[in-house]
């Protein structure tokens, strides 16, 4: 089982980008899903997350301007990042709580970041 993060790059302030993950393996049910990032020089924080059945949680710096969603077919989830700032440079990373075919309790597992760079 893995998780396979995609969609960073580099993005003037204003703008906006995409962030996709993918769980991928041998993977019977997905428990919560979501995004952490870590700036330079700062500790990981939980940008939102995503419970199967939808309900989510933000942050308040991500609040009204990024939104979470998943696909709980294709283990799947993305982050849609609006009104980039400056402020949200960082890497971000997925994580999520599988649980394999067989196993009978969840694993959390995460990507490997995607650096998300906001500058003139």
């Amino acid at each position: 089982v893995q998780l396979q993060a995609s969609g960073g790059g580099l993005v003037q302030p204003g703008g906006c980008l995409r962030l996709s993950c993918a769980a991928s393996g041998s993977i019977y049910s997905a428990g919560a899903m979501g995004w952490y990032r870590q700036a330079p020089g700062k500790q990981r924080e939980l940008v939102a997350s995503i419970i199967s059945s939808g309900s989510t949680n933000y942050a308040d710096s991500a609040r009204g301007r990024f939104t979470i969603s998943r696909d709980n077919a294709e283990n799947t989830v993305w982050l849609q990042m609006n009104s980039l700032k400056p402020e949200d440079t960082a890497v971000y990373y997925c994580y999520a709580d599988l649980r394999s075919s067989g196993i009978y309790y969840y694993t959390n597992y995460w990507g490997q970041g995607t650096l998300v760079t906001v500058s003139s």
